[in-house]
Order: structure tokens, then sequence, then C-alpha cells
């Protein structure tokens, strides 16, 4: 049956994990790093071609300084611990998001990880950090207005951060919440969307296997009608 090519996951219920088991909020992101690996050995299991994270958005930068310190810190300690891994089993890094406002090392970790996987072709990891849809497309349009380019898709897409990677088919969102969060909007148009209660370091790549299955069970018509 047919596989999305490209799915992106909304990683959500970190502090909740950890407040429901009477533990720091902090204890919760430390634990979501374990279901990190579980999707990407989902998808690598199931023939993902890109598999894309949602880590940190525009909007995460009102929680509190210290959390906010802390979720880079870990951001970094992933990418460096995590990345000559991923490169063993084929998978590419790739982070997209305004890097501009990030500390220093972590931009310099983001600059090794991207460099050190360049030419692994097995899966595109994508990691959304200091993501906004809404500044992405803003991005697109002020780029297009000082080129003088004609305005149409293409262009656009152009102006995105990563502009060859394919629209998301599905969109899993973990916790149960039920909207989009300002995450790929213009990508998303059509993406099939897949919600699971679980918090996200609960997540497994068993539970990552459910999602494509359910995919496979759904007609795509992009608009059109069904097909007799």
């Amino acid at each position: 049956m047919n596989l999305p090519r490209h799915v992106a996951i909304i990683m959500d219920g970190n502090g909740r994990w950890a407040e429901a088991r009477g533990l720091p909020r902090f204890r919760g992101h430390l634990a979501g790093q374990g279901a990190i690996r579980e999707a990407v050995e989902g998808a690598l299991d199931a023939g993902i071609e890109w598999l894309t994270l949602f880590a940190f958005s525009t909007e995460n930068w009102r929680r509190s300084s210290d959390e906010v310190r802390a979720l880079f810190e870990l951001f970094e300690i992933v990418l460096r611990e995590e990345t000559p891994e991923l490169v063993k089993h084929g998978v590419r890094v790739h982070i997209i998001g305004e890097r501009h406002n990030l500390p220093e090392s972590l931009k310099q970790a983001i600059i090794e990880a991207e460099e050190i996987s360049r030419e692994a072709d097995r899966l595109h990891l994508v990691g959304a950090l200091n993501y906004g849809g809404r500044q992405e497309i803003l991005n697109a349009a002020r780029r297009l207005q000082e080129s003088g380019e004609p305005v149409n898709e293409e262009t656009i897409r152009r102006g995105f951060y990563l502009p060859e990677m394919p629209d998301p088919d599905l969109i899993i969102r973990t916790s149960g919440e039920l909207r989009i969060s300002n995450f790929l909007l213009w990508q998303s148009a059509y993406s099939e969307i897949w919600v699971t209660e679980t918090y996200w370091p609960d997540f497994t790549k068993e539970e990552f296997a459910r999602a494509i299955e359910a995919y496979q069970q759904r007609e795509r018509r992009f608009g059109g009608v069904p097909q007799g």
C-alpha cells in the first residue's frame, strides 16, 4: 500500500508527562530524547524518506528563561551525541528555523551535524528549531519583494528554509491536542493528520507504525472527488 514520503511530528506533552509523575518539566524533555530515537527507527523501518520533528517554535520563547536555556542545552547535546549514530544508519540531518538568536554553541552544533551527515541518503531527518510557519512565509515574501521575481508557488517555496523538502503527507501530533501550532503552514495544506493521546516521551516505533497504517487506509483527494 502507498507509503507517505514525508511524515512530520508535532512532539507534544513532555511537560505534562513529567508533571503527571511529580517531576520537573525538564525531566519530560529529557525523556523525549528516547522517543526521537523511536520515531527515527520507525521511519527507517517503514522506508520513509523524510521525517520532520517540531522541536521548538518561535512562540516557545514565552516559556521561562530557565526552561528555554535548558532546552537549548539539550538540543546541543542531542545533536552532538546522536548525529554520529544517525549517520551510521544513513540519516542526514537538516535544521530549519531562525538561527540568528540561538546560542553560538548550538549554532555550531547544527553546522557540524549538517556537515558530517551530508552524504547520508537513506532518511532526511529535519529538526524544526526556533521555527514558525508564519515566519517562514514572511521570510519568503520579503525575499520576493527584494528580488522582484514574479510571485507564484515556485518562487515562494524557493524562499523557504529547505526548499527541496516535500510537503508532509502525514502529520502526527502527540498528547491529544487538535491544532497545528504554526507548523509547516504552507506545506501542510493537504496533509493527513493523525492524533494520539500518548505524551511524546511514551511514543514508540510501534505507534509510529500504527499512524502509517491509518494513513494507508485514507483516500487523498487534494480537493477532488472519490475515484470510482
